[in-house]
């Protein structure tokens, strides 16, 4: 695992702030005892959730997309590991494994690249090495039953997420295809063409290589479906959208009946949750927008797919501490920490 730090039990209390007569997650969440090891680690491990980080924005740059991407892992982890150990999530079924850091690919693209056309042929080129590394470690963790939880990154990573998963659950005699469907809350379908690697096409690549069943998409905005991918859409029986115009404007469904809709349309196996923060209003994400969902009911999505499909993952992408252009949020990090939190506090209940 070239890219990938594993984290030790002083790395996590490092930014765990004890405190007298309180238990903090960070106190709670398990760790690999040795990396060397860590698939046989990662086995006898009792934790069901494998929590890691890919903070990366090399697939946002790969779609012309403003960087930062790379920036929420740590205000994340923080907060999240500072959140109160209770009777409502203990943390102990969690094992914190660790992130990605592509930082020396990165660095080497923007430090050798002529001209702009060279610096997006070679991002897209990198985020082949990207998927490679991901999808590798997702098998591992599906193959032992447990439910990776990763943070993003672009979503150009929802492609071997999907594919590692599948491969995985494949692997433990859990599905008999090495197939698995997906919810995406998110304003924009991800689902352009092949034209190479990229944040905007992870479920056309996923659904062309066979790894992708159904794919329903929540709240997507009509201003940014280009108008091949709709007719690619409505041309397929496998993929299914409900637009945000459809569910605030016209009113035709209200919001949780829309994420109902898409539960039932992938019902039949399990099903990976994809959560992409710019659909969220006025969240800092590489595409900000003035006009999006509530916190909260990104929060009643999470907690209703948990509860209502079969979880096969969840991913959580694209938002930022801080852009590229220099614009900061100090509560990006905190929101995936309630989120996060709502899907393992859920998924535990049964």
């Amino acid at each position: 695992m070239k890219h990938f730090k594993f984290y030790s039990k002083e790395d996590v209390l490092s930014i765990t702030k004890i405190r007298r007569f309180e238990t903090k997650l960070g106190e709670r969440v398990k760790q690999i005892a040795f990396a060397d090891n860590w698939i046989e680690g990662l086995q006898q491990s009792p934790a069901k959730y494998v929590l890691l980080g890919i903070p990366e924005d090399i697939g946002i740059k790969a779609n012309y997309g403003v960087g930062g991407a790379d920036t929420v892992w740590l205000p994340f982890l923080m907060s999240f590991l500072n959140t109160q150990s209770n009777d409502f999530l203990t943390g102990e079924d969690i094992l914190l494994l660790g992130h990605f850091d592509f930082g020396d690919i990165k660095y080497l693209i923007e430090n050798n690249a002529d001209d702009a056309d060279e610096l997006i042929g070679a991002y897209r080129h990198a985020v082949h090495t990207i998927d490679d590394e991901v999808e590798n470690l997702i098998k591992v963790i599906a193959s032992f039953n447990k439910i990776p939880v990763i943070i993003g990154g672009g979503h150009n990573n929802s492609y071997p997420i999907i594919k590692g998963t599948a491969k995985g659950l494949h692997k433990a005699d859990i599905l008999l295809l090495s197939q698995i469907n997906v919810i995406n809350l998110d304003a924009h379908a991800d689902f352009k063409n092949t034209e190479g690697r990229h944040s905007g096409n992870a479920f056309r690549y996923a659904a062309e290589d066979g790894y992708l069943g159904k794919y329903c998409v929540i709240g997507i905005h009509e201003n940014y479906i280009p108008q091949n991918v709709l007719m690619d859409i409505h041309n397929d029986p496998f993929v299914d959208y409900i637009s945000y115009e459809d569910i605030f404007l016209r009113e035709r469904k209200n919001f949780i009946q829309a994420v109902a809709h898409a539960t039932g349309f992938t019902e039949e196996t399990y099903t990976g949750i994809e959560l992409d923060l710019d659909c969220i209003e006025n969240i800092l994400t590489s595409a900000t927008t003035p006009s999006g969902i509530t916190a909260l009911q990104a929060r009643q999505f999470i907690t209703f797919v948990a509860q209502d499909a079969k979880p096969a993952y969840l991913h959580i992408c694209e938002g930022a501490a801080q852009l590229a252009d220099g614009r900061k949020s100090d509560t990006t990090g905190k929101l995936v920490s309630y989120l996060v939190g709502d899907f393992i506090k859920e998924l535990s209940q049964d």
